[in-house]
């Protein structure tokens, strides 16, 4: 999780809707990140799955 506390910030860019809580909870797994987008969002699976990847893909390795 150590890495994670330091892409927050930008994960709340992303995701504003999304509370620095949340996004600490979710400890940068992309399965948890992607239940928290669908439900705030309210998009599909797919579409928060694909909207994770994209992010994680941009961040050094975790």
């Amino acid at each position: 999780m150590g890495m994670w506390k330091q892409y927050v910030g930008a994960a709340k860019i992303a995701w504003g809707e999304l509370t620095e809580d949340e996004l600490l909870q979710s400890q940068g797994r992309g399965e948890k990140l992607a239940g928290l987008l669908q439900e705030r969002y309210a998009i599909s699976r797919d579409a928060a799955d694909a909207q994770v990847k994209r992010f994680l893909d941009t961040l050094p390795t975790l």
